[in-house]
């Protein structure tokens, strides 16, 4: 009787770790499966890119309303473009990192900002823009 027991106990306890297992993993890597991918920061400025796959960029359009400045790279197709180079410059602060994504939803302090976006062939566009309290998007087509 006692082994019947710890036998049902043992799956029981198995089949919570291989379920829990996934959820580990994630908060691990900070990523949640089909969401926003994880924040950085650089100084003042917190980004996260991404939006490979139908699921994260989803959640990213779904999410842009949160953040006062979003990025969206594509060709002049339409085909969406990842690993874009990105400075930002301001007033008092510089930022440079790499796009992993088509979408980037950025946090940064109010102000003017000048944003260039490199592609991977070289291509560079400059946009303006004022960051406040309103959210808005830059769209970069090469």
């Amino acid at each position: 009787m006692f082994h019947a027991k710890r036998t049902a106990v043992d799956a029981l306890l198995a089949g919570a770790l291989l379920t829990a297992l996934p959820a580990l993993a994630q908060a691990q890597t900070g990523a949640v499966a089909g969401g926003v991918p994880p924040l950085h920061t650089q100084g003042a400025l917190q980004y996260a890119c991404g939006g490979i796959g139908l699921d994260e960029s989803t959640a990213m359009r779904t999410a842009m309303k949160d953040y006062p400045l979003s990025l969206l790279f594509a060709a002049k197709d339409g085909e969406y473009l990842a690993d874009i180079t990105v400075e930002i410059k301001g007033a008092k602060d510089s930022y440079r990192f790499q796009a992993g994504g088509p979408v980037c939803l950025l946090k940064l302090p109010a102000g003017a900002y000048s944003v260039q976006a490199t592609s991977g062939n070289g291509q560079t566009q400059s946009l303006q823009t004022q960051v406040g309290k309103e959210a808005h998007s830059l769209d970069f087509r090469f």
